[in-house]
């Protein structure tokens, strides 16, 4: 990380900066009260009072007192991707959104309000594509009001760490006490190589609607009432795989494993993948994968992207073998 001109550290950054992607050099104390130096990348989203905070590209604000800096520069938006479909941050945001679409909604400007009778966050959230034609305190408020109605926690949808992002209106909900609850990753890759995989798909059936079997394995839904069926079954092409559970065991009706895929013009998504405990690491979650992959080739579509809660490690490791990488995090916000 270069930030020498000349043979000397300069601080090249200014307020005027504020949402742009920055890397600062900041002097601190280290063990035994040693100093040393901490680089710091993501976007400025403050610097009020003498500090500064940058939202790094997990969603993670640091703060950071300007009289620590010993450098700082304007670095690009973003950085190039070295593999999978090109997207831009709007188009998956979209794409995404069409994959889950809420039971009703209404628009406050850009902004989406989303609500489903509480089933899920994603469906139960604001989604904030642009702007939302009022002062962002006002429409706090009504977003809050909106949810109060419906007997609903208000939540907001943001994404950090690409070009268009939403850094600084996550630094916005923080400041007037929104808690981020969860947060994941969106992941993209290319679909050709899930359909290439040495899976065994023969076990694999698909269908255009889940049943209660398939329910019963999703561990999301405890009660599937009509509002959860909406959601699952909103998308431009959606496709539900099942692998049967063992017959006449005790749990032989419900699948041993499920997985849903929405196919959206040249993209493919990939949500509800669940494999019974007792039968994981025996290959079912890419048998499923590649079943869905392959129905979505044949559907048109070249790309993929899916959804990953970024404490799931054993399931972000399945994804990156298949080529997915990160494209972008995204975040749900709570209001106090």
């Amino acid at each position: 990380m270069e930030f020498t001109a000349g043979g000397r550290l300069e601080v090249r950054i200014t307020p005027a900066d504020v949402g742009k992607r920055v890397s600062v050099r900041r002097l601190s104390e280290g063990e035994a009260g040693a100093e040393k130096f901490t680089d710091t990348v993501g976007v400025l989203t403050s610097w009020n009072e003498g500090v500064l905070v940058i939202t790094r590209r997990t969603g993670e604000s640091v703060r950071i007192a300007e009289s620590s800096l010993v450098a700082g520069k304007v670095v690009p938006a973003a950085p190039a991707r070295r593999k999978g479909p090109s997207a831009g941050f709007e188009e998956l945001a979209r794409v995404t959104a069409r994959a889950w679409q809420p039971v009703e909604s209404e628009r406050l400007g850009a902004w989406e309000l989303r609500a489903s009778g509480g089933f899920t966050r994603r469906a139960n959230s604001v989604l904030p594509l642009g702007d939302p034609g009022v002062p962002l305190t006002e429409a706090l408020e009504r977003v809050r009001s909106w949810y109060a109605r419906r007997d609903l926690p208000a939540y907001m949808q943001t994404a950090t760490g690409a070009a268009g992002t939403q850094e600084r209106l996550c630094a916005e909900l923080e400041a007037r006490g929104w808690r981020r609850e969860v947060s994941a990753q969106v992941q993209t890759g290319a679909l050709a190589p899930v359909g290439d995989l040495d899976a065994d798909v023969s076990r694999v059936r698909l269908a255009r609607s889940c049943d209660e079997r398939w329910l019963r394995r999703y561990q999301r839904s405890v009660v599937p009432g009509p509002h959860v069926l909406k959601v699952l079954g909103s998308g431009p092409s959606v496709w539900f795989a099942s692998v049967p559970g063992p017959t006449g065991a005790g749990t032989g009706e419900i699948p041993a494993a499920i997985g849903r895929c929405v196919v959206d013009g040249r993209w493919a998504g990939f949500m509800a993948v669940e494999v019974d405990p007792a039968y994981r690491r025996q290959g079912l979650a890419t048998s499923v994968m590649t079943a869905l992959a392959r129905r979505a080739l044949d559907e048109g579509a070249s790309a993929a992207w899916l959804q990953v809660e970024a404490d799931n490690g054993a399931a972000r490791t399945l994804y990156e073998a298949m080529g997915f990488a990160i494209h972008h995090h995204y975040h749900h916000y709570r209001s106090a």
